[in-house]
């Protein structure tokens, strides 16, 4: 990978915490809670699962770094979203976590030597990848997730449809014209 894609993609990966937040206000807040169905996360569970998966990589990223060809530690999502009582933790507190994590990340990849990004460590799943691999993966999983959100928010639109805005009244229609008093009227 030559240099000019890669800082298109690390410019990518510490933009994706402000992408995550200017997505979630397209979202009422009254149906982040929302699951399109019992197997599939609602955009709460998703914010939390970010938070999770930051805290992961940036233990990882440091591990590539740090310990070469050592191996790491599986990340099981479901197991952990199902433990951990997603649903009573605050998602300020998750964004909080994603942005200030990926911002150390970030600070940290843009300051590393070429030679760095051909460094592996052992994944359980995946083998040996490569820290410049592991970085590619990274930049999408935020934007992946903000897709699932998009998904969640039109099955939810299906069965909660916008309200059609109120007529306006006659009071405030702009056709009438409007009677001012002087206080010498009254």
């Amino acid at each position: 990978m030559n240099r000019e894609v890669r800082r298109q993609q690390l410019e990518s990966f510490g933009r994706a915490p402000a992408l995550l937040s200017a997505a979630l206000r397209q979202f009422p807040k009254k149906m982040w809670l929302h699951k399109p169905a019992p197997d599939r996360w609602s955009i709460h569970e998703i914010i939390l699962h970010l938070a999770d998966s930051e805290a992961s990589a940036y233990i990882r990223c440091r591990r590539f770094i740090a310990e070469p060809e050592s191996p790491i530690l599986n990340f099981d999502p479901a197991r952990w979203a199902g433990t951990l009582g997603y649903f009573h933790q605050s998602t300020r507190e998750a964004l909080e976590i994603i942005r200030r994590l990926r911002k150390a990340t970030y600070q940290l990849l843009v300051a590393l030597p070429e030679s760095v990004w051909d460094q592996t460590v052992s994944h359980p799943t995946d083998g040996r990848v490569s820290l410049a691999d592991w970085m590619e993966i990274q930049e999408r999983h935020i934007p992946h997730h903000i897709d699932q959100m998009k998904q969640n928010y039109d099955t939810w639109l299906k069965t909660h449809p916008p309200r059609k805005p109120a007529s306006t009244s006659r009071r405030s229609s702009p056709r009438l014209p409007m009677v001012t008093m002087s206080a010498s009227s009254f």
